[in-house]
């Protein structure tokens, strides 16, 4: 047990056993120690570790109580994670257990028990899959049934045909753009920054159009429209990153007769979709005629590495044609994982829409009444776009991170340079580390 607990584990100004107990937990994180592991006898960890044997028992009884330890009768603790770490959406890494918080990023945890379940389920019925090649195609058959009766039941009607699955969203984005080779593109202004960097990748001329937390600016899409004739449209109408805006069934009828005029092909993001954080979640209708990207990363784990386009089924032929198509085909196993999860979905959206709801409401609450920012409570999704009152969100967002806390300014959704004055701050942490951010926040405000 020596060779888990790493040396110098003793903590200045901790009591032994706080120290102790920090310890152990990290070296069942660090895979140090396995989940199920039975430890030694208290006398033993005591004798090993130089410390009594009643630090030894105050340690494990904090672990016990935190749900890291169960303890049998006649057969001593054995190691397990806690039932809230492994149910929750927040990874750890947004804990600030170290000495940086870092919410650039807006992503969960995997639902442990779900995953964990998924592998075990998949592996046990793989043979048939063992026995196949396992060359790149349109995805596993049963895989494209279950994404298309979800859509289904969302109102669009979907064959399997109309599937093609990949390697995750950003691998959907590529191929389409590979396919459709568009000179120029309609983008939102502010837009999510891996999308504009997809953009710039492949050459492609961005066309901003305006968009808030209270909409989109019809007027400005219009003229974006017109002048990306024949090329493309990268909208994210449900949940919009970073604003959290959700297009009404009016602006999406209008985005499709937009489309239809000018011969655009447009390409909606619905990784926030299911991120609807209403009391009563009821999916909007699509936007007419659009191709759609789908991904299980904000909704499961990003870990996973499943993605789907959903088109007409003669682009899906021919998307399968694209010698690159292969490159962006998740591994054949992970997809078979993913059938024992889409199952699972209400439930687990169930569980993290009302998870990431507290979430959001403590932090708005906290942010609220302060004249340093201003900001629209969004319906979904999983950030605050703040709007700063004499200051710009890079200086913000340099000064908090001197101190520990990085987020990304307006200026990072940008595709042309503005939104010098606004700020995003991610909702995916735990309340308590939440309390931490805006306390960095208004010190960074006040420095």
């Amino acid at each position: 047990m020596l060779n888990y607990v790493q040396a110098g584990w003793r903590s200045p100004g901790l009591p032994l056993a706080d120290s102790l107990a920090a310890a152990l937990r990290e070296a069942v994180l660090d895979g140090r120690v396995r989940i199920g592991d039975r430890l030694p006898s208290e006398r033993r960890l005591a004798a090993e570790l130089g410390v009594s044997r009643g630090t030894v028992v105050a340690a494990l009884a904090r672990l016990r109580e935190e749900g890291w330890l169960v303890t049998e009768h006649g057969s001593g603790s054995r190691v397990r994670l806690p039932r809230n770490l492994g149910e929750r959406y927040a990874p750890l890494s947004v804990d600030g257990r170290g000495s940086l918080l870092d919410l650039r990023r807006a992503v969960p945890a995997a639902p442990r028990e779900i995953v964990t379940g998924a592998v075990t389920r998949a592996l046990a019925r793989s043979a048939g899959l063992l026995l196949e090649s396992g060359e790149p195609g349109a995805g596993l058959p049963e895989l494209r049934e279950l994404i298309a009766r979800r859509h289904t039941g969302e109102g669009s009607a979907t064959r399997p045909e109309q599937i093609l699955v990949t390697s995750g969203a950003r691998a959907a984005l590529a191929l389409l753009l590979t396919h459709l080779g568009p000179r120029r593109a309609v983008v939102e202004n502010p837009a999510f920054f891996d999308t504009l960097a997809t953009l710039r990748r492949f050459g492609v001329r961005t066309v901003p159009a305006r968009v808030t937390a209270e909409g989109w600016d019809t007027g400005q899409l219009a003229t974006a429209f017109r002048e990306a004739a024949g090329g493309a449209a990268l909208l994210t109408p449900d949940f919009q990153n970073p604003t959290g805006a959700l297009m009404d069934p009016r602006a999406r009828v209008e985005v499709a007769d937009l489309a239809a005029r000018h011969g655009v092909t447009v390409i909606v993001d619905e990784t926030m979709r299911d991120l609807d954080l209403r009391d009563r979640p009821v999916p909007e209708p699509r936007v007419g005629r659009a191709v759609t990207v789908g991904s299980m990363s904000k909704t499961v784990w990003g870990g996973l590495r499943i993605g789907w386009i959903r088109g007409p089924a003669s682009l899906i032929r021919e998307l399968l044609l694209d010698p690159v198509n292969g490159l962006y085909a998740p591994p054949p196993m992970e997809q078979l994982v993913a059938c024992e999860i889409l199952p699972l979905m209400d439930g687990l959206l169930a569980q993290r829409r009302s998870e990431l709801r507290r979430q959001r409401d403590h932090l708005a609450s906290s942010l609220d009444g302060d004249d340093a920012w201003s900001f629209t409570l969004p319906r979904g999704g999983l950030a605050l776009w703040l709007r700063l009152d004499g200051v710009s969100g890079e200086t913000l967002a340099e000064r908090a991170a001197t101190a520990g806390l990085s987020l990304l300014p307006g200026s990072a959704f940008s595709s042309d340079g503005t939104l010098a004055g606004w700020l995003r701050v991610p909702y995916t942490a735990p309340v308590e580390t939440l309390d931490r951010v805006v306390e960095q926040l208004r010190l960074a405000r006040r420095s």
